[in-house]
C-alpha cells in the first residue's frame, strides 16, 4: 500500500563472501567476445576490472543456480542469504521491502537493474536474471540519492549457446508453475545471439486468500559488430495479481504471542476487497566499444513503464464514524478489534528512464597505476496517479471472523510527482608500491523536483511544490595487500537523500525543501580470498539525519501549528562478518551482524533504538555433496526488534528457523539431464514476529512463513 505521509558495540563472527559481484571485466588490450556467456558488465559498484577480494567495499552476488538452491524466488527472499539484510515491512503480494545494515531501502532510489535506476515499486520476476548483487553501506558514489543502507542489483541473463532447459515446480498448498530458459548463437564466429525466457505460475501460498498468478516473458539479443564492439539489447514484460497480506498489531498494550493467533489467516480479506494487480515492461540497450589499448566505452539506455492497481481492506487503528480515534490510534485494540479502511488506487504510473555515458581504461603516472573510470548519467521518473479512495470500512477483528461493510468510497487527491537528476562520476582505483592502494571516488548531482495533487483543494490549490538541488558525495579508501590472499582497508564516504515538507496546511514551512541529508560511514574492514577459505570482516559506522516536528505544540488539525525539519541523526555502529569453508564434500557457510543502532534527537526519542531494528543476525548453512546428491541446511535466527518509535522497551522477541533442501543432477542420454530439487522450509514450523515495521504511524507485525514444502524438476536438452 502505498500512502503519502547504548548498548555496548559487540563482535562476531559470520557471513559469505560473495563470489563474482565485482567480476572481472575484458582488459583494453583482450577483445570483446563471446563464448558461451556474455561479457558481464562492470559491477554497479565501480571500479571496472577489478576483483572482489581486492576491492575495499562489502557487497554480496548470488547467481541464479544460488537462488533456485535457496527457493529464492521473489526480491524480499534474499533475506535469508545474509545477516546483513533484513525484512523491512515486507508484505506477501506486494513488493519487497528490504533493511541493510538496519537502514531500510527506499524502493524509488536503492535498486538498480542492470547497473541504472530503476523504481523498485514493483514485483519482480528472477526467472530471467542471472544474478542479485548488493552493495552494502552508504552508496553516494554509485547513485545520486538512496538510503544510506546499500544498493540492490538486477543482472539479466544474456545469449550463450546451445541453451535449452525447461522447469515445473510446485510449493506450499497447491501453487504451480513452469518455465522455460532459451538461447543460442549463430553466424560467423557466433556473433549474434538471443535468449528466450518465459515463466507462468499460479499462487497457492498456505496463507489464506492470497491466491494470485504472475507471468514473465524476457528476450535478450546481442550483436558482435566487431572484434572491439558489442551491442546488447533486453526487454522483459510481466504481470503479478495477488492480494497482499495485511499486518497484525499489537493488542492494547501487549504483544501478541504468536502462538494464539491463526497466522494463516489474511486480515486483508473482505468481500468487497480485490487483488493488487502489477505490471511493468522494462527494455534496455547497451553498446560497448574498445576505443584504444586498455580504453573502453560504454553507452546504455534503459526504460521502465509500470502499472499498478493497488486495493487493500486495510487494518488501521480504532476509529470512530467520525475520524476520531480515542485510545488505540497506532494499534489494535485489546480484544483485537480494529477499523477496517478501504484502500484503492487505480492506474498508478511509474515511468523512469535512464541514459548513461562512461569510459574506462588504465593509465599510469609514475610508480602509480589508475584503473578509472568517468561519465554521467541521466535519468528521469514521472509518477502519475488517480483520486484514491482511503476511508473507513467498519470493524475487523484479528482473528478474521468479522465481515465488514465497504466504505463509502469518498474520493481523496493522490500526489504526482516528477524527478529529472544529471550525475557526473569520477572513480580511481591507484594501485601503488609495497602493496598499497588508495581508491577514490566523487559524484556530483543535480536534481530537479516537482509535485502536485490529482485534485485540488475547496480553495483550488494543488499544494504544488518544486525545488532545485545540487550535491556532490566523495568516497574514498585506502587498502593494503598484507598477503596474495588478504587485505585490509579503511574507507570513508557520504550519501545524500533529498526531501520536502509536505504540503500541507498544518506545516508553517508547507513545501519548502530541506538542506541536503548527508549521510556519512566509516569502515575498517578484512578480505580474505583462498583455495579453502573466503572471509570478511567489516567494523562500521553509518549516520544518518532525522527528520521530525520540530515543536512541542504541533497539532495536526490547527494549520502552521507545525514545522517539520531536521531534529537529529540515527546511528548504526555495528560489525558483520562471513566465512565460506570447502571442506572436501562439505561447504561450511556462515554470516552474522552485531548492529548498536541509536537515535541522538531532541525530544523523547533520544537514546532510543530505531524500530524494527535487530541487533543480533545470524545465518549458518551447510551443502554436503554425496554420490551426486546436494543436502543442504540453513539456519536463519535473529533477535528481538522494538515495535514502537518512542519507547524501544516493547519488543517482539527474537525467533531461529531451519530450512531444509536437496539437489540431485540425474544424466540423460544425448548430453541431457535433469536436476531434481525438494526442500521444506521453517522445518519445525516455528510461530513467531518476524518482523514490526511502524508504518504509516501504525504499528504492523509480520509473522514467521509457515511449513512449507517444495519441489521442482528441471530438464537440459
Amino acid at each position: 500500500m502505498a500512502i503519502t505521509h547504548h548498548v555496548p558495540t559487540r563482535c562476531a563472527l559470520a557471513a559469505a563472501l560473495f563470489a563474482s559481484a565485482f567480476a572481472t571485466q575484458a582488459q583494453g588490450t583482450e577483445t570483446i567476445t563471446i563464448t558461451g556467456t556474455a561479457e558481464r558488465l562492470p559491477a554497479f559498484a565501480g571500479f571496472p576490472g577489478q576483483t572482489d577480494a581486492r576491492t575495499p567495499l562489502q557487497a554480496q552476488s548470488w547467481n541464479a543456480e544460488r537462488l533456485a538452491d535457496e527457493n529464492v524466488t521473489r526480491l524480499g527472499d534474499i533475506t535469508r542469504l545474509d545477516a546483513g539484510v533484513s525484512e523491512a515491512y515486507d508484505a506477501t503480494g506486494y513488493w519487497a521491502g528490504l533493511s541493510v545494515r538496519g537502514y531500510t531501502l527506499d524502493n524509488r532510489f536503492n535498486v538498480r537493474r542492470e547497473g541504472l535506476p530503476v523504481s523498485g515499486e514493483t514485483a519482480f520476476a528472477l526467472e530471467n536474471k542471472e544474478a542479485v548483487e548488493l552493495l552494502k553501506g552508504a552508496s553516494g558514489m554509485q547513485a545520486g540519492t538512496s538510503a544510506p543502507g546499500g544498493l540492490v542489483n538486477l543482472r539479466v541473463k544474456r545469449p550463450v549457446a546451445g541453451k535449452r532447459s525447461a522447469t515445473v515446480w510446485w510449493e506450499g498448498s497447491s501453487t504451480t508453475g513452469a518455465a522455460v530458459d532459451l538461447g543460442d548463437r549463430s553466424g560467423p564466429d557466433g556473433a549474434f545471439g538471443w535468449r528466450v525466457n518465459a515463466a507462468y505460475e499460479d499462487m497457492e501460498p498456505r496463507l489464506h486468500d492470497t491466491d494470485g498468478h504472475r507471468r514473465l516473458l524476457a528476450v535478450a539479443l546481442d550483436w558482435q559488430l566487431n572484434p572491439g564492439s558489442l551491442v546488447e539489447f533486453e526487454i522483459e514484460h510481466s504481470r503479478q495479481q495477488q492480494p497482499s497480506a495485511a499486518g497484525y498489531s499489537l493488542r492494547g498494550n501487549t504483544v501478541p504471542d504468536a502462538h494464539d493467533i491463526n497466522l494463516l489467516t489474511n486480515l486483508n480479506h473482505q468481500p468487497w476487497n480485490g487483488p493488487v494487480e502489477m505490471e511493468g515492461t522494462t527494455a534496455s540497450l547497451r553498446w560497448r566499444q574498445r576505443l584504444a589499448e586498455d580504453w573502453q566505452l560504454r553507452a546504455q539506455a534503459m526504460v521502465q513503464k509500470l502499472r499498478t492497481d493497488d486495493r487493500t481492506a486495510f487494518p488501521y487503528g480504532v476509529y470512530d464514524a467520525n475520524y476520531e480515534c480515542a485510545d488505540w490510534c497506532d494499534r489494535f485494540a485489546p480484544d483485537g478489534s480494529f477499523t477496517y479502511w478501504q484502500y484503492v488506487s487505480l492506474n498508478e504510473r511509474r515511468d523512469s528512464t535512464a541514459l548513461e555515458l562512461a569510459a574506462s581504461g588504465t593509465a599510469r603516472t609514475g610508480a602509480v597505476e589508475h584503473a578509472i573510470e568517468f561519465g554521467a548519467l541521466r535519468s528521469r521518473y514521472r509518477g502519475r496517479f488517480e483520486d484514491q479512495i482511503f476511508d473507513i470500512a467498519g470493524t475487523g477483528k484479528d482473528d478474521g471472523s468479522l465481515v465488514s461493510p465497504p466504505s463509502a468510497g469518498y474520493p481523496d487527491a493522490n500526489t504526482n510527482r516528477d524527478e529529472t537528476s544529471t550525475e557526473f562520476f569520477l572513480r580511481d582505483a591507484m594501485t601503488l608500491p609495497g602493496g598499497w592502494s588508495l581508491w577514490a571516488g566523487l559524484r556530483h548531482t543535480r536534481l530537479a523536483r516537482e509535485s502536485w495533487r490529482t485534485s485540488a483543494d475547496s480553495d483550488g490549490s494543488l499544494r504544488a511544490t518544486d525545488y532545485d538541488q545540487a550535491v556532490t558525495t566523495p568516497w574514498m579508501a585506502l587498502a593494503w595487500q598484507w598477503t596474495a590472499a588478504t587485505m585490509v582497508y579503511a574507507s570513508w564516504g557520504r550519501g545524500v537523500e533529498s526531501a520536502v515538507v509536505p504540503n500541507r496546511p498544518r506545516y508553517a514551512n508547507a513545501g519548502q525543501a530541506l538542506p541536503a541529508l548527508k549521510s556519512r560511514q566509516r569502515e575498517i574492514g578484512l578480505k580474505h580470498a583462498g583455495a579453502s577459505v573466503d572471509a570478511s570482516l567489516a567494523l562500521f559506522q553509518i549516520e544518518r539525519p532525522r527528520t521530525g516536528e520540530l515543536n512541542a505544540g504541533c497539532d495536526g488539525d490547527v494549520d502552521d501549528s507545525c514545522r517539520l525539519g531536521v531534529v537529529g541523526e540515527q546511528r548504526h555502529r555495528g560489525v558483520e562478518a562471513s566465512v565460506v569453508w570447502r571442506t572436501g564434500a562439505v561447504d561450511w557457510r556462515a554470516s552474522a551482524m552485531l548492529l548498536d543502532a541509536v537515535r541522538h534527537e531532541s525530544g523523547s526519542g533520544d537514546g532510543l533504538r530505531p524500530e524494527n531494528v535487530p541487533a543480533r543476525t545470524l545465518r549458518l548453512g551447510a551443502d554436503w555433496r554425496v554420490a551426486g546428491l546436494l543436502l543442504q541446511a540453513d539456519l536463519r535466527a535473529e533477535g528481538d526488534r522494538v515495535v514502537l518509535p518512542y519507547d524501544d522497551s516493547v519488543r517482539i522477541p527474537g525467533w531461529a528457523s531451519l530450512d531444509l533442501g536437496a539437489r540431485w543432477t540425474q544424466a540423460l542420454a544425448g548430453g541431457r539431464s535433469i536436476t531434481w530439487r525438494t526442500g521444506v522450509d521453517n522445518v519445525f514450523d516455528r510461530k513467531a514476529w518476524k518482523e514490526s515495521p511502524y508504518q504509516f504511524d501504525h504499528v504492523y507485525l509480520y509473522p514467521l512463513q509457515s511449513r512449507t514444502w517444495r519441489a521442482s524438476a528441471s530438464l537440459k536438452f
